[in-house]
C-alpha cells in the first residue's frame, strides 16, 4: 500500500507554495526596498506602539466588558440600563468619531483649567496616546460587553444551582464557576474580536500617533513609494493577527481554567 502524502505535499498546497515563492521572488527583484534601512528604526517604534496599544486595550477592555455583560445578564434595571446604553452607543458610532471626540473634544478642554495644566497629569494629558488607549479600550469593552452578556446567559443554570446547593458564597461561585464557563463560551468570538481590534489600531495615526500605518504613510509621503510599504504593512498585520489570536485564546483558556 502507498503511504499517505504529508499534508504539506498535497498537490494543491504544493501549487500554492510555489505561487507564493514566485510572488516573493518577483517582489524582491522588481520592487524598491532601498528605503528600509532608513525607516527601520521608525518602523520598530511604530510596531511597538501598535503592539502595546493592542495588548493594553484588549486587557482593560475585557476587564470592563465582564461587569458590563454581567449587569446586562442578571443585573437590576439601574445597572443593566446604563450598561446596555453604553454598549449601544459604542457599537452604533464609528471608532474614528470616538477617537476624535476624546482627543479633539475632551483633550481641548483640559488646557482651559490652570489646575490641570499645573498638575502632574498635564505631561500625560497633552499627549495623544491616553486618548487613543481610552478610545480603543472603550470600543473593545462595548463590543465584548454584548459578547459576555450572551456568554453569561449561556452558562447552564444547573451548574449554578448545584454550586448554590453546596452553600458556595456568591463571589466564589462567580469566580470559580460562572466566569470561567462564560469566558470559555466566549473564546471563539473573543479571538475574532482581538483581530478586529488590531485592524482598528491604524486609526490612531489620525491623532499624530506613530504606529505601523503612520510609518507606511511617512514613507509614501517622503519617497513617493506606494506599494512596497503597504505590502510590508500587510505582512506585519497578518503576522500580528495570526499570533495574537492564538496567544489571546491560549491566555484566556489558561486563565479561565486557573480560576476553577
Amino acid at each position: 500500500m502507498m503511504r499517505a502524502l504529508s499534508p504539506w505535499l498535497q498537490p494543491h498546497r504544493v501549487v500554492m507554495i510555489a505561487l507564493a515563492l514566485a510572488l516573493v521572488v518577483f517582489c524582491a527583484m522588481t520592487l524598491r526596498w532601498d528605503w528600509i534601512p532608513r525607516y527601520a528604526p521608525l518602523a520598530a517604534r511604530g510596531l511597538m506602539t501598535t503592539l502595546w496599544l493592542l495588548v493594553l486595550s484588549v486587557f482593560f477592555g475585557f476587564l470592563l466588558a465582564v461587569p458590563l455583560g454581567l449587569a446586562q445578564a442578571v443585573g437590576p434595571w439601574y445597572l443593566s440600563a446604563p450598561a446596555r446604553a453604553f454598549c449601544t452607543i459604542i457599537r452604533g458610532t464609528p471608532l474614528l468619531l470616538q477617537i476624535w471626540l476624546l482627543y479633539y473634544g475632551l483633550g481641548s478642554l483640559f488646557p482651559q483649567y490652570p489646575g490641570i495644566r499645573d498638575s502632574w497629569m498635564w505631561p500625560y494629558l497633552r499627549e495623544a496616546w491616553p486618548y487613543a488607549l481610552l478610545a480603543l479600550t472603550l470600543s473593545f469593552a462595548g463590543y465584548e460587553g454584548e459578547v459576555m452578556r450572551g456568554a453569561f446567559k449561556g452558562v447552564p443554570r444547573g451548574q449554578i444551582e448545584a454550586a448554590e446547593a453546596f452553600g458556595m458564597p456568591r463571589f466564589t461561585l462567580f469566580r470559580r464557576i460562572w466566569l470561567p464557563l462564560a469566558t470559555r463560551n466566549a473564546l471563539p468570538t473573543l479571538g475574532g474580536e482581538v483581530i478586529l481590534q488590531m485592524k482598528a489600531t491604524p486609526l490612531v495615526a489620525t491623532i499624530t500617533m506613530v504606529d505601523l500605518y503612520a510609518v507606511s504613510s511617512r514613507v509614501r509621503q517622503d519617497t513617493f513609494i506606494v506599494y512596497e510599504p503597504l505590502l510590508l504593512l500587510a505582512l506585519f498585520y497578518m503576522a500580528i493577527g495570526g499570533r495574537g489570536a492564538r496567544w489571546w485564546g491560549c491566555g484566556l483558556s489558561g486563565w479561565s481554567g486557573g480560576l476553577r
